[in-house]
């Protein structure tokens, strides 16, 4: 019999692991407070003869050390990790046996660095669950940029082999138990909260085992986000190893103290709700509450090494915020005060406020002295913004306040917490500000212009009877490979070099679209600046043949922007469809409609209430359809 106890750590997004047998226990990558972890193993009646690191970390810093030392246990750590403390160092194919008929075997696994490694968990000889730190995650895998710039290209294609190895050799039934993936930023992308997985179902589903190679990378490398400031310091921290923690109650601040530390340049922090927050505060505090991803935020943006003092509802919140700021570095705040603001202010002062609100209570505003700050990453952004939005992701705000515009700040995020966080930046800068409390998608019911579109509100914007024109800015040989009927075409690389919208998209609403939205994002934000009243669609072809919507050949359609503009202005002397292709199909007796079909009647003309269904497609239409949806 054997067991494995799952120690989440839900405020970084990680998960480490307490697993054994009758009397014997191994630990997979403990966290920072271990005293959690010998509460576990002593629930379980078992010693903890084993702590293992899948890799030297980058995102939190290791209990590994200090919980070796305070049980006697052997600490693994990969051969290849360079580390300055004494360790037992494991390569691939070493076992190590927790107790009779119980082992932990090793499985070299780089790809999220270099000396990567997983651990088999085997009962009987047979394998029942494997720690795959950061390798093989649910559905995705660990990123492959956190160690060298220039590894990264090698690492991904290293994370690509890494999965196919473990997928090729452990059993479909072997539960695949990772340590990021659930909020990390350690996670290419992330799975959802509380997933479970094993082989078989990743073998089916995950990223790396179920695309070729070339494509797995590119895409790997393409989605990358933004690294959080701190990181740069765990994976030394962790290289030389991290002392034990101090969890007592920091030093009382009183009023004076607090308005000192401000005035010194040192960082206050309000851990409080945020509700509570904007509601009244200490001037110049940051909103940072205590419950979510405290410890990533907080010590992605606080310049490192700076002093910080916490502000608590409660010594129990204190102490809450005290136990997940270790886990990232920040040991010992420099001071701390519970209760409220009242208590924190000096006599004659008052506390600051600012008002909260909705995405509908936005869009009332209208836009005169109104600037909407969007503080989300920039892979969140892709997926839909507002138009017209200001994007600073949060992590950059404190060095870009002069950027921001002049009037009232309305900042959303995705939920409302980083947009008080923002709020509260602002704020301690002396702006007017309002932090949107809502949720994202709320945003265009309440009836906000949106900068991105779906591919059927994009077919609906753009008929042949609409105001709006789709503009595809492929290149020539993606565009003739197979488009969208009424499309006109403008390859983005010709209007990055400042060629002119084509004739039949001049002066028109322009909706953009791409292969699968990078560009033709790209091209709306070059459009907008050019003062085009301009969306893109979101997920492009691809978003628009899995809709079902008809796609056409391009057999003249290749032609560039500024050849389109001029045959629309009689360049040619030839009469065009409205994708500036010749406004016949080949036959000069069968004259064409403006989506580039025939104008004779067919069966799938559109009916009354609805868009028209896609035509069956000949195997040669699918085929330029698949290549079309194919191109980068």
């Amino acid at each position: 019999m054997y067991f494995v106890d799952t120690i989440e750590v839900p405020g970084l997004g990680n998960r480490g692991y307490l697993a054994g047998g009758a009397g014997s226990a191994v630990v997979v990558d403990p966290p920072r407070d271990v005293d959690r972890v010998i509460g576990a193993a002593a629930g379980r009646g078992v010693r903890i003869t084993h702590v293992v690191e899948t890799h030297v970390h980058n995102d939190y810093v290791t209990g590994g050390p200090e919980l070796a030392r305070i049980t006697g246990a052997a600490y693994l750590v990969p051969a290849g990790a360079r580390v300055a403390f004494d360790r037992t160092p494991v390569a691939d194919g070493d076992v190590a046996e927790i107790e009779d008929g119980l082992a932990l075997r090793a499985l070299a696994t780089p790809g999220h660095t270099p000396h990567h490694m997983a651990y088999v968990l085997e009962a009987a000889g047979r394998a029942v669950a494997v720690f795959t730190g950061g390798s093989l995650l649910i559905g995705t895998v660990g990123r492959p940029d956190l160690v060298e710039p220039a590894l990264t290209g090698r690492l991904a294609r290293a994370q690509y082999d890494s999965a196919h190895r473990l997928a090729a050799e452990l059993p479909d039934e072997t539960t695949v138990l990772p340590t990021h993936g659930f909020g990390s930023f350690c996670s290419a992308a992330q799975a959802a909260g509380g997933a479970t997985t094993t082989i078989g179902r990743e073998r089916g589903s995950n990223e790396a085992l179920v695309k070729d190679v070339d494509t797995f990378v590119a895409e790997l490398l393409a989605g990358l986000d933004d690294v959080p400031a701190y990181y740069a310091h765990m994976g030394p921290l962790n290289a030389r190893g991290p002392g034990p923690v101090d969890l007592t109650p920091p030093r009382p601040a009183d009023a004076e103290e607090i308005a000192a530390r401000l005035g010194a340049g040192e960082w206050v922090v309000d851990l409080r709700d945020r509700r509570a927050f904007a509601e009244g505060h200490v001037a110049g505090a940051f909103s940072f509450e205590a419950e979510g991803q405290l410890a990533t935020y907080l010590a992605w943006l606080v310049p490192w090494g700076r002093p910080v003092t916490l502000l608590a509802a409660s010594p129990a919140q204190l102490a809450h915020a005290q136990r997940e700021l270790v886990r990232v570095g920040i040991d010992r705040p420099a001071a701390a005060a519970t209760g409220s603001p009242a208590e924190w202010i000096r006599d004659g002062e008052s506390p600051r406020s600012f008002p909260r609100g909705t995405f509908a209570e936005l869009a009332a505003q209208g836009s005169d002295g109104v600037v909407v700050l969007d503080v989300r990453r920039d892979s969140e952004r892709s997926g839909g913004h507002i138009r017209g939005s200001l994007h600073i992701p949060l992590h950059r705000l404190r060095d870009r306040l002069s950027e921001i515009p002049d009037g009232t700040v309305w900042v959303h995020c995705a939920g409302g917490t980083r947009a008080a966080m923002g709020a509260s930046i602002l704020d301690a800068a002396g702006r007017d500000v309002v932090a949107v409390d809502d949720g994202f998608t709320s945003a265009a019911a309440a009836g906000l212009p949106m900068a991105r579109i779906t591919a059927e509100e994009a077919h609906e914007r753009t008929g042949p009877e609409a105001e709006a024109v789709l503009l595809d800015v492929r290149e020539h040989a993606e565009w003739a490979a197979g488009h969208a009927p009424g499309a006109v075409h403008a390859p983005l690389s010709e209007l990055a070099r400042g060629a002119r919208l084509p004739g039949a998209a001049e002066d028109r609403p322009v909706v953009t679209i791409c292969r699968s939205g990078k560009r033709s994002q790209e091209a709306a934000g070059l459009l907008a600046a050019r003062g085009a009243d301009v969306v893109d669609v979101l997920g492009g072809m691809r978003a628009w043949v899995e809709a079902g919507l008809a796609v056409v050949g391009g057999s003249s359609g290749g032609r560039s922007a500024a050849e389109s503009s001029a045959g629309a202005n009689g360049g040619s002397g030839a009469p065009t469809g409205a994708d500036g292709s010749p406004a016949t199909d080949g036959h000069s007796d069968r004259p064409t409609g403006t989506d580039g079909t025939s104008g004779t009647s067919h069966a799938h003309s559109p009916a009354p209430d609805g868009p028209s269904p896609a035509p069956p497609r000949t195997p040669a239409a699918q085929a330029a359809v698949d290549a079309a949806t194919r191109r980068a």
